[in-house]
This record gives structure tokens, C-alpha cells and sequence, in this order.
């Protein structure tokens, strides 16, 4: 088997991908993965960070009940978080893409390069979503970095060598094969979309390492893994090098947060049966069931019932995947999605955007008149239906922060406040007017999520 292995990478790892041949020497046989190990694990790095976060130490805190209601119960102490992962060098001059649950919101970073330098770095361009993190090594020169390969060209059965730093042991290759593509929902954690699956085993450690092709070129950050005992079971994800690459666009455009294109539409994937009712030659695409009035879909004349089957060329058959797809083409691209409506087909040109601040949500922290001090309130428009992944429908004002008094009164980040005392809120500034009342009561209609409830405090 070993022999059959290296039949297919002992030329793969040539500059072109060349005809397969036979071993001419017993060298050959033996040298295995060794070129490319060698082309590709001085860029792959060991990452050290740390955060210091503010801690309770309340006696509910393991209570499902009261753990709520006594949150800020008990002196605030601060305690020091370490985190160990890996990350990858992309440009000679020290720009290293890794995992955001590696170095997210860390205060000190810490880089450890294949050949034992060391270098202290700062984060350019994060999204916990996305699960990615740009950094930049300072007084990096000279260094050594993988070429990114164009992951829609990766195909299920190909051989990978994915490299990290697995439980802190020092760096550490491991090699399998491409076992699926298109992968969403599958993986755990911060992270949704699109990933590439293998079964090269991925580890606690390896997170932000790098997933190579049999010539060395980057197809994905690796950065999931499905276990239910927490070790590696052989099914791990990567997050696509293309994905990757608009990331590092980004960060050397001075964005420090992500910027996704808004599709402002929910939807949901194509069955067999739908298929058959819409006329489908076969189940596929994305199926709007809503769409929001400052969509760029709505603005292009689409409606509840259409089916989007591909975006720029490339075929989508759940939501996750129409947003990587999105993601890909980047901000500001006008790109083409594939159209089913009627039965028939058609190709249609849409301006991606972010998501628009239209109203301005105006943001208000209520002062100690009100009856509900500190409490952080925004008003509703898309940017802040997509930040807090509100319903498309939402209108209203939503609580970015309850504050201390707001949890105590059982009030979450993201409740919606529907009316206040009987009064419609329409913004943030009218709900903290609202807010600052003699009244003997406080009677606050509020949404969470799609369930809408009432909430009466005797003042």
C-alpha cells in the first residue's frame, strides 16, 4: 500500500503534475513525503496567546436556573487564559493567517517559527464567524511562505499532508486523503459555512495549521474536527484557501473586521419533492422563502419561490454555501447567480454589499434617571439584523448589552423591545425616553428570537 501511495506522489510533487511512473530506485521508494514536508513546514508556525478575562466566582454558577439571575454575584477577578495552536506564513515579510478561537481578542501573541525564532505579533483582521485571523509578525523579513492554491480546483480522493503542532508537542505532520468537499453545518464551535473534509488526523493543537497538496501549495486552514471523545476520529475540517485569500486581501486593505457581502434573504435547500413541484430536473439550489426590502435580491427583482442554483458558475445547494460563495467573490463584485424560476433558467448580475446601516441605529446607554440604568439599545436595521442574527422581519429597538441592572431584570442581548408601557418603540432614543418613568409599573413587550413575550416590574 505504501508503494501505491508514493505512486501517486513521487511526480505529483514536480512542478507540474507530470504522468505517473514507476520507483527507478530504492531512494525514490523510501523518500516519501519528505519534498514536500520540506517546501511546506518552515511556513507553518506555533502560536502562543494570551487573554486576560474578568471572572465571578458566584455559588450559581453551575445552576441552570440561577446562574441567569446572579451573574454579577460576587467580586470581579481577573484571570489569565492560554491558548496553543498553529498558524501559517503567507508573505515573506511576516503576514500568518490562524484560527480566531486560537488568537481572538488575545492581549499578547506569541509566534515560534519552524526553525526556532521567535516573534511577537498582532492581530490586522478577525471574524469569529469565519473562524479566521490575520496577523502580522513585527520585524518579520526574509521568511518563508506557502502559495495559496485555488480551492474549487481540490477534488475528493486527493492525497494532504495537514501540519501543526498537535497537543503541544512541536510540529507534526500527518497525512490522508480529500475525503468531501462542500461540507456546512457539520462542524462544531464559532465556525460555519464551507469546509474541506479529511481524514488526515487533526488533533487539539493543530488548529490554524496548514492542510497542503502534494506539491505544497496551501488548499485550507485546517481548524474543526468531529469527535465525540475529543480526539482525532478521522474526520476533520479545513476552512478553503479561497476564503483565506479574501482575508488577507482584506487586512492588507486596513480592514480590521471582515467584510461579507449581506444576501438580507432566508432560505433553505431544494429536496427531491421540491424538486419534482418546481420543476427541477434534479434537487439542488437554494429555495428564498424571505427576503428583506434592502436586499440586493429584492432590488434585482427576486421573490419567495426563486431558486438560486449557482453563484458566479458555481453550484450551491444549501444557504452556508451561497454565503462562502458570496464571501469569495468579495464586496463590490457585480456577480452572476444562476436563476430558477418557472422552469426555466436565467443568469442575473448582483451588486454585493454589506449590509446597509439605513436607519442609523443610533445607539443609547440609558443614565441612572432611567429604570433600567446602563442599558446599551440600538436601533434595528440590517447591519444589526446580520451582527446579532436577528430575523429578517425584526423592527424595532434590540439590546446590544443588558448591563448589570438589565440581566438582573431578565433581559439578553438581542431581545427586541416591541413597546414600552403600551407605547410602539420606533428608535433608541425614543425607547430611552420611554425608559425614564414615575409610573408604579414598567411593562416591557420584548422579542427574543421569533418568540414574543412580557415582562412587568413593580417600581
Amino acid at each position: 500500500m505504501k508503494i501505491l501511495a508514493y505512486l501517486l506522489v513521487c511526480l505529483l510533487v514536480s512542478p507540474a503534475l507530470a504522468e505517473m511512473r514507476v520507483p527507478q530506485s530504492q531512494a525514490e521508494v523510501t523518500i516519501g513525503f519528505v519534498p514536500v514536508v520540506d517546501t511546506a513546514a518552515p511556513a507553518v508556525v506555533n502560536i502562543y496567546a494570551r487573554r486576560v478575562v474578568n471572572t465571578r466566582l458566584s455559588p450559581f454558577r453551575n445552576d441552570p436556573f440561577f446562574q441567569d439571575l446572579f451573574r454579577d454575584f460576587g467580586s470581579p477577578r481577573q484571570r489569565v487564559q492560554n491558548s496553543l495552536g498553529s498558524g501559517v506564513i503567507l508573505s515573506e515579510d511576516g503576514i500568518v493567517v490562524s484560527n480566531y478561537h486560537v488568537v481572538g481578542e488575545a492581549t499578547d501573541i506569541r509566534v515560534v517559527l519552524n526553525d526556532r525564532r521567535e516573534f511577537s505579533a498582532k492581530v490586522l483582521l478577525s471574524d469569529e464567524e469565519s473562524d479566521l485571523a490575520i496577523l502580522r509578525l513585527d520585524g518579520a523579513s526574509d521568511l518563508s511562505a506557502l502559495q495559496l492554491r485555488d480551492s474549487d480546483s481540490v477534488q475528493v480522493g486527493e492525497l494532504v499532508l495537514a501540519i501543526g503542532n498537535p497537543f503541544g508537542v512541536g510540529q507534526t505532520v500527518t497525512s490522508g486523503i480529500v475525503s468531501g468537499l462542500a461540507r456546512s453545518g457539520t462542524a462544531t464551535g464559532n465556525a460555519r459555512g464551507y469546509f474541506i473534509q479529511t481524514d488526515a488526523p487533526i488533533n487539539p493543537g493543530n488548529s490554524g495549521g496548514a492542510l497542503v497538496d502534494v506539491n505544497g501549495h496551501l488548499i485550507g486552514i485546517n481548524t474543526q474536527i468531529l469527535s465525540r471523545s475529543g480526539g482525532s476520529n478521522g474526520i476533520g475540517f479545513a476552512i478553503p484557501s479561497d476564503l483565506v485569500a479574501q482575508f488577507v486581501a482584506q487586512a492588507q486593505a486596513g480592514e480590521t473586521e471582515f467584510q461579507r457581502p449581506w444576501a438580507g434573504v432566508t432560505g433553505q435547500p431544494v429536496t427531491a419533492d421540491m424538486a419534482e413541484g418546481l420543476g427541477l430536473p434534479r434537487p439542488g439550489g437554494v429555495i428564498l422563502s424571505e427576503l428583506h426590502p434592502q436586499s440586493g435580491f429584492a432590488e434585482a427583482g427576486l421573490a419567495p419561490g426563486d431558486v438560486i442554483t449557482a453563484v458566479d458558475g458555481a453550484p450551491v445547494n444549501t444557504p452556508a454555501e451561497m454565503i462562502y460563495r458570496m464571501s469569495v467573490t468579495g464586496i463590490g463584485t457585480l456577480a452572476p447567480f444562476t436563476l430558477f424560476r418557472n422552469g426555466s433558467s436565467d443568469v442575473i448580475e448582483i451588486t454585493l454589499k454589506p449590509a446597509p446601516e439605513n436607519p442609523a441605529r443610533a445607539t443609547r446607554v440609558t443614565t441612572g434617571s432611567s429604570v433600567i440604568p446602563g442599558l446599551r439599545l440600538s436601533t434595528v436595521n440590517p447591519a444589526v439584523i446580520a451582527e446579532l442574527n436577528l430575523p429578517l422581519t425584526t423592527e424595532g429597538v434590540v439590546v446590544e448589552d443588558p448591563g448589570r441592572f438589565g440581566r438582573r431584570a431578565g433581559l439578553r442581548t438581542g431581545d427586541v423591545l416591541l413597546r414600552i408601557n403600551g407605547v410602539p418603540v420606533q428608535d433608541s432614543p425614543s425607547a430611552e425616553a420611554l425608559l425614564v418613568t414615575n409610573g408604579p409599573w414598567l411593562i416591557l413587550d420584548i422579542q427574543r428570537g421569533t418568540q414574543r413575550s412580557t415582562l412587568r416590574y413593580r417600581l
